[in-house]
């Protein structure tokens, strides 16, 4: 193979993992060139999945339930009557606030909220904790919770699609599913994709095997996308047109707010001692939510603003779910973006309202999607003509019309220089500028008149490759 067939065989694999590593559904929209010269494709996007602990608001039920006010001893189960541990919210290293369930834990040391004990509670130990966005999520991989000293023997995990006025069950804990909810217990495994979506009860986190061995509770969602896109997830494509066919799906990955109703604590595989109450509490650790912002497949980004999580919507819609078109934009109702046809999807764009959306303006040279009563658009600097689709002299359309730093004309580039694309001069070895004017070595130590390739970081990490592959097959 001759080098430049390996330079350019380099180049294009260099390319592909670059344009797989965006990921699906990454993109809103794509500069293509186009008759009427260059225009924006669009496509259905959707904001890359985050840690959403970093952004919920905790509230905990009843509020007295934290421990520490007053200060209370607590023992473990491992060491039940070694009661010599104390909660005290008075002091920093023995306090166990809410927060400390989202923290990072940067100093290494484990960190994590607790409630009071049983002994101050006679009836069964209850408590709630609830989890808030105040924004659309959809979940992207599982939940997981780690508690410390013990996972709860019963609890329930509730989901709300309406900024918590409502609540239902999104999935069922207990050590025996039958006894505590009258439910036979299931697995992940046990579910199809005709019953992906039941409200089900499991066992697999709740039975005692040693808190230190054992602390996460976790509900599954990778598993259940598996079911449609296989074990390691390599047909994305079948599990997002089911998120578009199959009824209910999408939604079910879909909340506002979380809850976690604790119902009973860790027993340490016994019935409850009454004559030791004091080691029986809950205590978290950490929450963990892979999730993204629902933006309807019209963003792909979604940004802290003024405290609230938003969509930076694209397709001329707007809101912080994107969910309704920009004013002058309602000539076509607003819709959802869809997942199909894969692998780009429909972005279902708002159109400009009007003549059925012509006279429109290009949307990189002017300032406004919409003419003027003049039918001219209003354009940016450098830019001319009715759609503000064409140059001053002086300027280079390139994603918009931009200064030209040399040309032919105006703007030589010297000392035998060449001008590419109107934005820069490609210099001899022995000259250097903006327009090649300056001697290279001109009072200058260790000038060896070796020629020199000035290249974007691009262009050489590439000859760098090619070269380097030539060595080899010298």
């Amino acid at each position: 193979m001759d080098p430049s067939s390996v330079m350019l065989s380099q180049a294009i694999l260099l390319l592909q993992c670059i344009i797989l590593t965006l990921g699906q559904y990454d993109i809103c929209k794509s500069l293509v060139s186009t008759d009427d010269g260059p225009t924006w494709e669009n496509y259905a996007c959707q904001p890359k999945p985050m840690s959403m602990k970093e952004y919920m608001q905790i509230r905990v039920e009843p509020p007295d339930i934290t421990c520490g006010n007053p200060p209370e001893r607590f023992c473990t189960l491992e060491n039940p009557y070694l009661c010599s541990d104390e909660c005290d919210a008075s002091t920093k290293e023995l306090a166990h606030p809410p927060e400390l369930m989202q923290d990072r834990e940067r100093t290494g040391l484990i960190t994590y909220w607790q409630t009071v004990t049983w002994s101050r509670y006679p009836d069964p130990l209850l408590a709630n904790i609830s989890l808030s966005w105040n924004k659309i999520l959809e979940l992207t991989d599982d939940i997981q919770i780690t508690f410390e000293y013990g996972r709860p023997t019963i609890l329930v995990l509730d989901k709300s699609l309406n900024y918590g006025r409502t609540w239902q069950p999104y999935q069922y804990y207990a050590d025996d599913c039958m006894d505590a909810f009258g439910m036979l217990p299931k697995r992940v495994q046990d579910l199809t994709a005709t019953n992906v979506t039941r409200v089900m009860c499991t066992e697999q986190y709740s039975r005692w095997v040693g808190s230190k061995n054992e602390k996460n509770v976790r509900f599954e969602v990778r598993e259940r996308f598996a079911i449609f896109a296989g074990a390691k997830l390599q047909n994305m494509d079948n599990l997002y047109t089911r998120m578009e066919s199959m009824k209910g799906l999408r939604d079910f990955f879909t909340f506002t707010n979380l809850r976690l109703r604790l119902l009973r604590p860790a027993l340490g595989g016994t019935y409850v001692q009454r004559d030791n109450l004091l080691k029986y509490f809950y205590a978290i650790s950490n929450i963990e939510i892979p999730a993204r912002c629902k933006c309807n497949l019209h963003a792909g980004q979604c940004s802290l603003r003024d405290g609230i999580l938003q969509c930076d919507c694209e397709h001329n819609t707007t809101g912080q779910d994107c969910s309704a078109c920009e004013k002058g934009f309602k000539a076509k109702s607003w819709k959802p973006g869809s997942y199909l046809p894969t692998p780009n999807g429909s972005p279902n764009i708002c159109e400009a309202s009007g003549t059925s959306g012509k006279c429109n303006c290009n949307q990189l040279g002017s300032l406004h999607a919409r003419c003027n009563d003049t039918g001219f658009c209003q354009c940016r600097d450098g830019t001319v003509g009715q759609k503000c689709d064409d140059c001053l002299s002086g300027y280079t359309w390139k994603q918009g019309c931009v200064p030209n730093v040399c040309d032919d004309e105006f703007l030589l580039c010297q000392n035998g220089g060449s001008c590419i694309q109107n934005q820069k001069c490609v210099c001899p070895p022995n000259f250097k500028g903006v327009l090649c004017e300056q001697p290279r070595c001109q009072g200058e130590k260790g000038c060896d008149g070796a020629s020199t390739c000035y290249l974007s970081t691009l262009t050489l990490m590439l000859c760098l490759l090619a070269n380097s592959l030539l060595k080899a097959s010298a």
